[in-house]
């Protein structure tokens, strides 16, 4: 049957005409190619690193063609048996060419004879691994994706743990300059070192600048009071007594186990104590308790209390069955650290200064005297704010609305509070439609750069927003004669996922460059239910930049802090085969979430090459439940 007998036969069917539908495809496909090989360098990509040439180029097209929205188009494409271009972010340029190239021969009946092109999906590929290997080194065994750890303080006294974590699969050591010091750092660093060279594994060195972090100031400390606890089961019955740790006050020892309290004593009385002494008091609520020692030793006594008790400084406490006036008080200790609770509908004033802030304080009958406030460590965004903007806190635990500025204080207003929230000190501030103009190097992250220069091998910018950002870092590592460092580019603002595009090409600068999606803080940012959504965006913008991309925030938190992991933490673990590295925070259970991701990522390896689905052989079809199926016949 001739070509036009087909064409009224699939007319009379109310098929459209294969032939026409080719040639409208091609026309549309012409002209958005056109239009992507019109798009110009964009002013100050002239520096662009040799090794990021193609890459730039790849992304400014990309770019183009995602200015429109070609879903109809794909549906088209597919129905021809074509590629949609869904999975060609690596080598758009080539792959509309080819779809271009295969609609011209279909068209003329013709075989496709393919140009030789400048950046294959090959070659694409070819780039990203380069790149890759360049910011985090060489990939492990069996795993292309990366994990990064953030050290804990006792990293820097607790060598077996960093032996330990780079042994399971640690393949980047993250340190964060928001905690602890230079000195803290570098026991850090002798620690990976030492290990690395007894295993015979590099692990690169991230050190990560805090950047301006907004975060509430102090608060008013809370009475001296401890509470004691056992642990009881559902009807209250004890199950584990509380255990206590008592050394000399003279010489306070930490606790050489995990301690529900640790209590000081003077040291003369304490020495004379022995297994089987019972030591009574009353507490702050004066009811009588027992801590029975069960331990004792030159740096102290293990004792066990099997009733709550309130216990204050001064406090005496008596040897049972010892001589009248044989008794001891608890040593002074620092006050507990006080909150504020805050519901819907509640006042915050936030403080210009950093005055300790406090509770509100109540009437008799419960009406409000005076709202609670809080200072805040960047003042200087008194003068951005605007009535009426959002305002978030502790990671979008509290939010609520700015309803007046003035020069000393925010008024703000509670609106999303759970059953009551309470905030403390040090928690993070976000302002997510406030155009901040705030500096992303602090006088604190100059003074970590330094140490970071010299020890690094890639610096972790904070709070990036702006091209002048990248280009400030970019002008202080030149400065320290650091310009060969890798440099990480921390989405985690609004504002900075909006100026992606330019901070992408603003890095290729540099041959070491990545980007870190900072799911933490782009949630409260952006808003969570847009958080997926903006995470896809990023890793469509990096492969096509052929940029590695970094997958952080909460990956396995609950398994880090508590030894189990939610199944939705598992899916969510999973998925960061998409990037190239995959950052856990620190957590008592940290060596186990590290083996768990290991085992993921290696597992995921055969399903998942970044958006790729990959078909490798599944199991499940040669279950006996096939068998007779008719499927041999059908094949």
């Amino acid at each position: 049957m001739s070509d036009r007998k087909n064409s009224r036969s699939n007319q009379a069917r109310g098929k459209p005409n294969t032939s026409h539908e080719r040639e409208t495809l091609l026309a549309q496909l012409v002209a958005l190619h056109e239009e992507m090989q019109r798009t110009p360098l964009p002013t100050g990509t002239a520096g662009i690193h040799p090794t990021y040439a193609e890459s730039a180029r790849n992304l400014l097209s990309y770019l183009a063609l995602r200015r429109h929205d070609i879903r109809p188009l794909q549906i088209r494409l597919a129905r021809q048996g074509l590629s949609s271009l869904g999975r060609s972010e690596a080598s758009i340029d080539v792959a509309l060419s080819d779809v271009i190239g295969i609609l011209e021969c279909l068209i003329r009946g013709e075989t496709q004879s393919r140009p030789a092109q400048t950046l294959n999906m090959e070659q694409a590929e070819r780039l990203l691994a380069e790149h890759t290997r360049a910011l985090f080194g060489n990939p492990p065994a069996m795993r292309d994706v990366r994990i990064m750890v953030t050290m804990p303080t006792e990293a820097a006294w607790n060598y077996a743990m960093i032996h330990d974590l780079l042994a399971a699969g640690m393949n980047c050591m993250r340190i964060n300059c928001a905690h602890d010091d230079a000195a803290t750092w570098q026991k850090m660093i002798e620690h990976l070192r030492h290990a690395g060279k007894t295993q015979g594994k590099a692990c690169q060195i991230m050190m990560d600048l805090a950047g301006p972090k907004l975060r509430t100031g102090n608060i008013d400390p809370g009475p001296a009071v401890r509470r004691i606890r056992p642990k009881r089961d559902s009807f209250g019955r004890v199950t584990h007594p509380a255990r206590v740790w008592l050394s000399a006050e003279e010489d306070p020892t930490p606790a050489p186990a995990p301690a529900d309290a640790c209590l000081q004593l003077p040291g003369e009385w304490l020495h004379r104590r022995k297994i089987g002494d019972t030591l009574t008091l009353r507490d702050a609520r004066k009811s009588r308790r027992r801590l029975h020692i069960v331990d004792a030793s030159a740096a102290g006594c293990w004792a066990e209390l099997r009733k709550t008790a309130y216990v204050i400084p001064g406090l005496p406490l008596r040897l049972q069955g010892g001589k009248r006036g044989d008794k001891a008080r608890i040593a002074p200790f620092a006050s507990g650290e006080q909150t504020i609770s805050l519901w819907a509908g509640d006042t915050l004033i936030l403080t210009h200064d950093m005055q300790h802030g406090h509770p509100a304080t109540l009437d008799s009958s419960g009406q409000v005297l005076t709202p609670a406030t809080i200072g805040c460590t960047l003042p200087e965004v008194f003068a951005q704010v605007r009535a009426g903007e959002p305002i978030w806190f502790d990671d979008g635990k509290i939010g609520g609305v700015i309803e007046s500025v003035s020069d000393a204080a925010l008024r703000v207003r509670i609106e999303h509070a759970p059953d009551g929230v309470k905030l403390r000190s040090d928690k993070g501030i976000n302002l997510p439609q406030t155009k901040l103009e705030l500096d992303a190097l602090t006088a604190e992250d100059r003074q970590a750069l330094n140490f970071a220069a010299r020890h690094a091998d890639v610096i972790e910018l904070s709070f990036v927003n702006r091209v002048a950002d990248v280009h400030m870092l970019f002008e202080q590592l030149e400065r320290l004669d650091a310009s060969d460092r890798g440099v990480v580019l921390k989405i985690e603002t609004r504002c900075g996922f909006e100026n992606l595009p330019a901070l992408l090409l603003a890095g290729m600068h540099k041959p070491r460059f990545g980007v870190m999606i900072a799911r933490g803080d782009l949630a409260v940012e952006s808003g969570f239910e847009r958080l997926a959504e903006l995470q896809e965006e990023i890793l469509c913008l990096c492969e096509a930049a052929h940029v590695p991309v970094i997958w952080a925030t909460q990956v396995l938190e609950t398994l880090a802090k508590t030894g189990a992991p939610s199944r939705a933490e598992i899916t969510d673990a999973a998925m960061g085969v998409r990037a190239d590295c995959v950052m856990l925070n620190k957590g008592p259970h940290i060596l186990k979430a590290v083996h768990t991701l290991d085992d993921l990522l290696r597992r995921m390896r055969a399903h998942h090459n970044k958006k790729r689905d990959l078909l490798r052989k599944l199991q499940v079809a040669h279950q006996p439940a096939l068998a007779g199926t008719g499927t041999d016949q059908a094949t």
